[in-house]
């Protein structure tokens, strides 16, 4: 074979080789790290500041990591979930809460739901018995029946109506 070949054959193991080696050593060289227990309930109770839309636990911005290292720190310093929930809201601004609080304008968040669940339940029994109402038979009632009078004019217009819907032959 010409040099020539020979340099293109070495240039493209030396690209597929990077190609291969290059993801497997970026897996290789990332550590799993296990979080205080403390650390994990505040990391799954905030939105990531620099993964627009996503959970601060799956941010895969390397700011995204530093962020939940300091968390751990903090953890294993003793503070609380809580507590770092708190400071954080503090550092970065009440839309990085995940849960709404319970108590205030978040109680809203988690009351209009059932309210929502209990008018419209309520709505839909009440069409339900309407509907029930509306297919049972109605029945005269006994004071307010026709007079003697009245059945026998009745009568007597159901034969005219009948006479006159009768077909010619």
């Amino acid at each position: 074979m010409s040099r020539l070949r020979w340099w293109k054959v070495l240039c493209m193991a030396c690209v597929l080789s990077g190609i291969v080696a290059g993801p497997l050593a970026a897996q290789e060289g990332r550590e799993r790290v296990v979080l205080h227990p403390e650390a994990k309930a505040a990391v799954d109770g905030l939105w990531s500041p620099y993964c627009p839309g996503m959970m601060l636990e799956v941010c895969t911005s390397s700011l995204g990591a530093d962020l939940r290292e300091e968390i751990r720190l903090l953890a294993e310093d003793g503070l609380s979930s809580d507590s770092i929930i708190e400071l954080m809201i503090i550092e970065y601004g009440e839309e990085y809460r995940a849960e709404p609080k319970a108590s205030g304008i978040g109680r809203l968040a988690w009351t209009m739901p059932m309210v929502g669940l209990g008018a419209g339940l309520l709505l839909a029994g009440g069409y339900l018995v309407r509907s029930r109402r509306g297919r049972e038979p109605r029945v005269a009632a006994e004071e307010g029946g026709l007079s003697l009078e009245e059945e026998a004019r009745l009568a007597e217009a159901l034969q005219e109506l009948d006479a006159s819907e009768a077909p010619d032959y």
